[in-house]
């Protein structure tokens, strides 16, 4: 569980290849041997990861600054991005939070925590805070965020229930959850259909977990946004 949830919270916001790791080097790469050379080598290059996870191409189906203004996040929030990796998403919540808002970069390897400590220097957003959480927990305190976003991380999360039974109580009154992840089929990135999960089993397990279902937002080509409330 352990490496699964490193790969989870290292790469939620990265295109996602295999199981237990969300790496792909551009669209239409082969994901397996992405996945096994992840394995290999780790998390401790961070240069390697930061040219993988920021790759350019992503951005034509990640789609960040329309994924980001279609949250429509109020300034002043306070978003986690659970599994931030090196940050790909932070500068886009950054500027839609503004700056009496927060955006907690979450994940579990040092090195890539360092890199986004870094890189919120470097791209001016003082409101970022890169935060090293464990592998069976985000790091975020009671009645913290407003809204927890969560890309291409859900089907690598073990034990899902307890999971966001314990991510609800750290979002307050009113709040959201926000599921992005692989649509089923064959698509041109992202992990084979046995290590999807269906968008209907995702908002099932997730109201089990306590929480109520506020829709879809439909604009991606590969993946579902499913949003739920606290």
């Amino acid at each position: 569980m352990l490496l699964a949830l490193l790969a989870l919270l290292a790469c939620a916001s990265t295109p996602s290849p295999a199981p237990g790791a969300d790496h792909t080097a551009a669209p239409g790469a082969d994901h397996t041997a992405a996945h096994d050379a992840t394995v290999r080598h780790g998390f401790g290059d961070v240069q390697r990861w930061v040219g993988v996870f920021d790759d350019p191409a992503r951005d034509a189906w990640q789609r960040p600054v329309e994924l980001v203004a279609a949250l429509q996040l109020p300034p002043g929030a306070t978003v986690a991005d659970l599994g931030a990796g090196t940050g790909y998403f932070n500068r886009h919540l950054a500027r839609a939070v503004g700056p009496t808002g927060k955006v907690i970069a979450v994940d579990i390897e040092p090195s890539l925590v360092d890199h986004m400590g870094a890189r919120a220097l470097q791209e001016g957003t003082p409101q970022v805070e890169a935060r090293l959480g464990r592998a069976d927990d985000p790091g975020l305190a009671p009645g913290e965020v407003d809204v927890v976003l969560l890309v291409d991380t859900y089907h690598h999360i073990d034990d899902r229930i307890s999971y966001f039974r314990r991510l609800r109580e750290a979002v307050r009154e009113g709040g959201r959850l926000v599921v992005v992840d692989f649509q089923m089929g064959q698509l041109p990135v992202g992990p084979p259909d046995a290590h999807k999960i269906p968008q209907d089993k995702v908002l099932a397990e997730l109201v089990e977990a306590g929480w109520s279902d506020a829709g879809s937002i439909d604009l991606l080509p590969h993946q579902f946004v499913q949003v739920m409330a606290r």
